[in-house]
């Protein structure tokens, strides 16, 4: 009798002999042990084996996921290690967490859990990605199952001869032998392959296709395997295989065209899935497991036909395997292996013939896969490295084997010595894949199918000046005046788009009859209107006439769901449709300026180099990321910025007083765990992880944009112009903040007032009205502990020499020179731009103090003006000039902190504007960091 109903008829009969007893209504206040079993009332026991089912999978999945290996052999593992091999060898484990009389239970709801999960593989195939690369992927998993099967079908006589009850019929067991052998776990080969990077690559799209085949042949050779034991004779094996063909024709042909109207009358493909829709489906999931199990086939293979016939229609597949995914992935796919491991013994294997035949099984099962998926592939036409990937890949067993072999011994056609070997075989299989495919295709040899070209990892083109400007050449920055032109968008919310597309519209060239406009303007706002005049509309045709590429990367997590799987390989749909490149896109076709959309899903570590590899093969010069809008509003006393220069300070000039503003803090949730949740301190911290592993990867100019005009924050009026305010210190990172300044001042709607600062000890100041800053004996040696001691991946840069040192104050004092003598500048594009700047040089004991009083007052300025104030900083966080450690916790003192992971990630100077209230956004910027 098949498993599924047997288990239901077990329970049953346990059900109606007890019935005539009382119910215990005992407790563990009573001195009952909770893990007794009762039938009566089996859920007790059952919520204890499941609680330690899930704690032992997920801590083994912890570990696992280290080494990049699939969650499935976590779940195998932890199987294993609560059957008899480990845990079952303490006395009482077993007795008490998991007795024989409890298995029926457990088996019911672990196969209950297996029919779900097969209708998740049937949503997860599409038969669209055969038919694109049909000749192919036929090839090849044709010949992935031919040589695998005929191998098994081989070593089936021995096995059986040594290991097997003569009373099982031998062609049962060598059919199951040759499905196990030739058997692909199409759901862990789309994970390796997404976690790889390998879906948009001419590999990988073969294997996914090949994969698809695979599985389906796979589950068919399954079914017929399974029709044979349970028939009687061969004619009963023929009516029992006829009535399954029919039962799959009848759903492909009048089901699933009945299941596509219903889709669609109810709006399910338009919306979602409705409650209606999803209830017909469940009926149809169940009712066809049914049907399938009680005809003599697995029930397994009728779910998996429900999944295949789910319409693909406006992302529904992918829709209903969210709704289902997590309950099946935490719950029931681990009961099931739970039950397999319970059945694994390890310790059978015992003497050398056995240890024999296993590495013959291990051996003869790769070597059979990959020779023939190998072979079948270089005669396609690839080449031997791509051949043996395809190998590799295509020989991942996972769970698909493991179904398969529960399914033999449940029927007993396999004894437990032998299903023991055959599981050890898919888990080191599957074990092998990932390194494997790691070490044969590595980045350097990857062809992708978008651009046919192979991947490199060579700096782009055009970089070698920014390499010298990075590694503080002498030479100053002649050449790279140049306007930016290519730039990279950083896209992951819907809430960084608002900031994103004030950001990239500073960048875009104005148009010029706007230039007329502002001549107006920028006369009754401190500029005279000489500055504006027929060179300025002849510099902003040039600059038009300079075309701007904006490339947008969409960024998606890769989580352990099957959901997020299934978008990686439907990328090229989703990119189409996927509201963020819509909106952003949009954007661009209304400012005249293309944008070329792309979509990245990748695992959390590799957000920050899939940015970063983007932005190389698109040779871009900028990329442009978001902070993390803020949640919260602060209110911020009035503050009356102190005399940061002192009375003798002659640059100093005073500033006005803030009035009271709620504050937009990008970074409270950071310095408010207590009053704004965990949640959100978790978000703020992990998306300031993925800034800093950004920072740490990128060879190109980065732009950390901290915007603080959010919704719900403070309504400010806005005329459309700009006032820049650059603190200038020194190092790449500031002379990068420099230089962009002077190319957005090219815009006759923006100015910019630039200061360089430079620290003068309190003595020689002369000043006794202000505390004496700690500073620090070697300033300069500070910072090379600034990214020490903490737990996310930070730029690392070489050791910072006397001449490198020299090399960048160099080329501070030329790029500083260059600026601010107009007339000496070989570069007379550049005199509109400066023409709208205002230079200012600056000694101060305390320069944060300062930066944040003018800061305030530019502020004020602004509203009174009806213009945004924009601060551009360098991180600063290699060959800094100064140290602000000891001033910036005394600011952090006075205006309220924020967690290191900040400081790290923006720097002193940003920081120091964050948490002192000003309403200015702040762009932080690094150099590129290739040639350290």
């Amino acid at each position: 009798m098949p498993e599924f109903s047997r288990a239901i008829i077990d329970i049953a009969h346990n059900a109606l002999r007890k019935r005539a007893q009382a119910p215990d209504q005992g407790g563990l206040l009573t001195g009952q042990d909770p893990t007794a079993i009762n039938t009566n009332d089996p859920l007790r026991l059952w919520i204890v084996q499941v609680g330690v089912i899930i704690l032992t999978t997920q801590l083994l999945s912890l570990v696992l996921r280290k080494i990049r290996q699939p969650k499935v052999i976590a779940e195998v593992l932890g199987g294993i290690l609560l059957g008899p091999t480990a845990f079952g060898r303490i006395p009482g484990f077993t007795k008490h967490i998991f007795p024989d009389e409890s298995r029926p239970y457990l088996s019911l709801v672990a196969n209950i859990g297996l029919c779900l999960f097969l209708f998740l593989v049937g949503l997860e195939i599409d038969a669209a990605v055969i038919k694109k690369n049909a000749r192919l992927s036929v090839t090849v998993a044709m010949a992935g199952m031919c040589l695998p099967f005929g191998l098994g079908a081989a070593l089936s006589v021995p096995l059986y001869h040594t290991f097997i009850d003569q009373s099982v019929k031998f062609t049962n067991f060598m059919l199951f032998t040759g499905v196990a052998y030739s058997i692909t776990a199409f759901p862990v080969l789309c994970r390796i392959l997404t976690e790889l990077k390998l879906l948009d690559t001419t590999v990988g799209i073969v294997v996914l296709s090949a994969g698809v085949g695979n599985d389906i042949v796979g589950w068919t050779l399954l079914a017929l395997s399974v029709a044979l034991v349970n028939a009687g004779s061969g004619l009963t094996a023929l009516w029992i295989l006829m009535i399954c063909v029919g039962w799959t024709l009848f759903l492909l042909f009048v089901v699933k065209r009945a299941l596509h109207w219903l889709a669609r009358r109810t709006g399910s493909t338009r919306d979602g899935p409705t409650m209606f829709f999803m209830t017909v489906t469940m009926l149809l999931l169940f009712g066809s497991a049914f049907f399938t199990d009680i005809i003599g086939v697995h029930a397994i293979f009728g779910a998996f036909l429900a999944g295949i016939i789910v319409p693909r229609e406006g992302g529904l597949a992918i829709t209903l395997t969210e709704k289902l995914e997590d309950l099946v992935s935490i719950v029931f796919l681990p009961l099931y292996f739970t039950i397999s491991g319970l059945s694994t013994n390890l310790g059978l294997l015992d003497n050398g013939i056995t240890w024999g035949f296993t590495v013959a099984i291990c051996a003869l099962s790769y070597f059979g896969k990959f020779g023939g998926c190998a072979v079948a592939s270089r005669w396609a036409g690839f080449s031997w490295r791509e051949a043996s990937t395809i190998g590799s890949l295509m020989s991942c067993k996972g769970l698909v084997e493991l179904i398969v072999l529960n399914v033999g011994l449940s029927a007993g056609i396999l004894s437990q010595r032998v299903f023991s070997m055959f599981v050890l075989e898919a888990l080191l299989l599957t074990f092998m894949t990932t390194p494997a495919v790691t070490i044969l295709y590595p980045p350097e040899f990857r062809v992708r199918i978008t651009s046919g070209t192979h991947a490199t990892n060579q700096p782009p083109k055009g970089s070698e000046g920014a390499a010298q400007r990075a590694e503080g050449s002498g030479q100053g920055r002649v050449d790279e005046a140049e306007r930016r032109s290519r730039f990279t968008v950083v896209l992951d919310k819907i809430e960084h788009l608002p900031g994103m597309m004030a950001l990239t519209q500073l960048i875009l060239p104005p148009p010029p009859p706007y230039t007329e406009l502002e001549n107006q303007h920028t006369s009754t706002s401190g500029f005279s209107s000489e500055s504006l005049n027929k060179r300025d509309l002849i510099a902003a045709e040039d600059e038009t006439s300079q075309p701007v590429s904006i490339d947008a990367i969409r960024l998606i997590e890769l989580s352990d769901r099957t959901s997020a799987v299934m978008k990686s390989s439907n990328a090229e749909a989703l990119l189409n449709t996927d509201p963020l490149l819509d909106i952003f896109t949009t954007f661009g076709a209304l400012h005249g300026v293309p944008v070329n959309s792309s979509l990245a899903i990748v695992t959390f570590d590799d957000l920050g180099s899939s940015v970063t590899e983007h932005a190389q093969r698109n040779d871009s010069q900028l990329i442009l990321v978001p902070w993390l809008p803020p949640h919260y509003s602060v209110e911020t006393a009035p503050t009356q910025p102190e005399n940061a220069g002192g009375d003798n300070d002659a640059h100093a000039s005073p500033a006005p007083v803030t009035p009271r503003h709620p504050i937009q803090n990008p970074f409270d949730a950071l310095f408010r765990a207590t009053s704004a949740g965990p949640d959100n301190t978790d978000v703020s911290v992990l998306h300031s992880q993925f800034v800093r592993s950004l920072f740490a990867s990128s060879k190109t100019d980065v732009a950390l944009y901290v915007d603080r005009h959010m919704p719900g924050g403070p309504k400010l009026p806005h005329g459309g112009t700009y006032r820049l305010f650059v603190p200038f210190f020194g190092g790449p990172d500031d002379r990068l903040a420099l230089e962009f300044a002077v190319q957005l001042c090219a815009n006759p709607r923006i100015s910019a007032t630039v200061v360089r600062v430079s620290k003068r000890d309190l003595e020689l100041a002369g000043s006794s009205s202000m505390e004496k800053p700690q500073i620090v004996s070697d300033e300069r040696a500070g910072e090379s502990t600034i990214h020490h001691n903490t737990m996310f991946p930070d730029t690392v840069y070489a050791h910072n020499t006397t001449q490198t040192r020299l090399q960048s104050e160099t080329a501070d004092n030329i790029a500083w020179s260059r600026y601010t003598h107009p007339d000496a500048s070989s570069d007379p594009a550049l005199a509109p731009a400066l023409s709208r700047m205002v230079f200012s040089e600056v000694a101060t004991p305390a320069p944060l103090r300062y930066i944040i009083k003018q800061a305030l007052g530019m502020s004020q300025n602004a509203l009174e003006e009806r213009s945004r104030l924009l601060i551009l900083a360098g991180r600063s966080r290699r060959m800094a000039v100064e140290n602000h450690h000891a001033e910036l916790k005394s600011v952090m003192e006075e205006h309220g902190g924020v967690a290191n992971e900040v400081k790290r990630t923006v720097g002193d100077v940003a920081t120091s504007l964050v948490v002192s209230g000003c309403l200015a956004s702040v762009i932080v910027f690094q150099a590129m960091v290739s040639a350290q």
